[in-house]
């Protein structure tokens, strides 16, 4: 499956039932793009043909590998194009990427940096502003 902003090839990442709530239409499969960091949900016909490539890596070197993290992670940042309307969300799901031992302000950053990560988003504002919202 390629991204629909970028054309990128995407990533799928199976999303466990404790944050689907945070999913558009609760999809159980999220795919996303290791380039500009959309996040689209897929449904289960389309996530068993598009495989199951969740080599986080692909995003950045920064992104925590293990799921407990990238996954909360991937969703924050599918979130972050309206903190307003997603701030409490955001704030749980950055709390759940905490507890598995990871600083998500630092990977924000590190995101920021990476030539190979062009969001759609304005991840440096962004960040500056969940800076404010969670401190």
């Amino acid at each position: 499956m390629n991204c629909p902003e970028c054309d990128t090839p995407t990533l799928s990442m199976a999303v466990p039932a404790e944050y689907r709530d945070y999913v558009p239409e609760t999809a159980a499969t999220v795919a996303v793009c290791p380039r500009c960091l959309t996040l689209e949900p897929i449904d289960d016909g389309a996530a068993a043909a598009a495989g199951n490539d969740t080599d986080v890596s692909r995003i950045s070197d920064a992104f925590p590998t293990d799921p407990e993290g990238a996954v909360p992670l991937v969703l924050a940042i599918g979130l972050c194009s309206s903190l307003a309307t997603n701030r409490a969300a955001i704030e749980e799901l950055l709390e759940s990427v905490e507890r598995a031992g990871t600083d998500p302000l630092l990977v924000f950053d590190r995101l920021v940096a990476d030539p190979s990560v062009e969001p759609t988003i304005d991840l440096e504002r962004r960040c500056h502003q969940l800076e404010e919202l969670l401190y």
